[in-house]
Parts: structure tokens; sequence; C-alpha cells
């Protein structure tokens, strides 16, 4: 098997991360977005499974960082919501290089580990599609599917039994992964611990920030 591609799907920053609005003002929650995404980018970009990123956004400033930092960027549809970039991203994967499996990476991991995303890429490999729940067990981190088959993308609250429906394995990760922890409740980010060491050297910077 080739080298994954990593499709990350990111909302215009200024409209993000809405439930964090008690406790981020809106330019501070767009800045957060933004840096969330790019450390997510950066983990994807240093892991050694992952041949290329792709990122899906609205959002001509972080476009720009990351297109520096060597991502494929992709305008989002019109009018669509996740699930609708997660599909216009993996058509342009599927469109570059047919024959590479696919991973959805949620852009809201800034603690991950590219070491976290090789182990969970690792399982992935085994089966024609499969997902990464989230920590508390109900959403989706990473949704991935084998060459010849196709996403299955059904994000939201709740995703993770969506996706199981959809044939989407839930893949046996322990919750300490950093491939499970995402940020969408204030609560998070009393949990969000900065790890200096959790990307290549570098990685970061080479994303533009």
């Amino acid at each position: 098997m080739t080298g994954w591609w990593v499709v990350v799907p990111v909302k215009d920053a200024d409209r993000g991360k809405s439930r964090l609005a008690d406790v981020l003002g809106p330019g501070e929650r767009a800045r957060f977005v933004r840096s969330m995404a790019l450390d997510t980018l950066a983990a994807a970009s240093a892991a050694e499974s992952v041949a290329g990123v792709v990122l899906v956004t609205p959002d001509h400033v972080l476009a720009s960082w990351a297109q520096r930092g060597g991502a494929v960027v992709v305008d989002e549809p019109p009018g669509g919501g996740l699930d609708e970039a997660v599909l216009a991203g993996e058509a342009v994967v599927r469109a570059r290089t047919p024959d590479a499996p696919v991973a959805v990476l949620l852009g809201d991991l800034p603690g991950l580990r590219p070491a976290d995303l090789d182990a969970g890429l690792r399982l992935a490999a085994a089966h024609a599609r499969a997902h990464v729940p989230d920590a508390e067990g109900t959403g989706t981190t990473l949704l991935t599917a084998a060459p010849g088959s196709d996403l299955r993308p059904a994000f939201g609250a709740g995703s993770s039994a969506r996706h199981t429906a959809a044939g989407h394995v839930a893949l046996d990760l322990p919750v300490a992964s950093t491939l499970r922890h995402d940020v969408d409740e204030p609560a998070d980010l009393d949990t969000l611990v900065d790890d200096p060491g959790a990307h290549a050297p570098g990685a970061h910077a080479r994303m533009g920030a």
C-alpha cells in the first residue's frame, strides 16, 4: 500500500468552534481555530505513513499558511457542510493518486503526535473502512478508506455510531492516544497540555506559523 493522503476539513475560522464562544472572544477564537488547524496539519505532515495532506477550507488566511507549508488546498464547496468538504477533498486525492488510501483528520487536534497518527493508520490499513472515536467514544476524529473503497462521512454529534453503521470499523486505540483528543467544548481546553515535543522539530514552522 502506498502512503496515506490525509484530508483535513476546517471551517472558516470566524465561524468555527462556536461552543467556545463563552470563553474565547471572536478574534481570539479565530486565532485559536487556525492555530489548532496548523498543529493538526503539522502533525499529519510529520507522520511517517503520510504521503500528502489536503486542506479543505474557505478560510483564506489559513489556506495561505498551509499552502506555503506544502499542503494541497481546496476551497470548501459553496453552501456545503463538513461531509461535503470531506468528499471534495477525497475527490482531489483520488484524481491525483487513485491507488492511495485516504484518511480524514479533523482539524481540532492541537496535541496530536505524529506517532499516534501513524499507530491509528497502521490499524486502519487492515480494513476497507475504519474510524477512530474521540475520547468520549461518541464522536469521530479520524475516518479512513482503503484503495477501492469510498469514504462515507457522517460527521456531527454521535458520528461514531453512524460511521460504524456505514461500515467504518471502530479502531481500538487507547483513550490516552492524542489522536482521540479533539477540542469542542470549554472543558476540553482544561485538558489541553502544551507539549513542545508533540511534533517533529520545525513541523509547525513548515505550515507557516
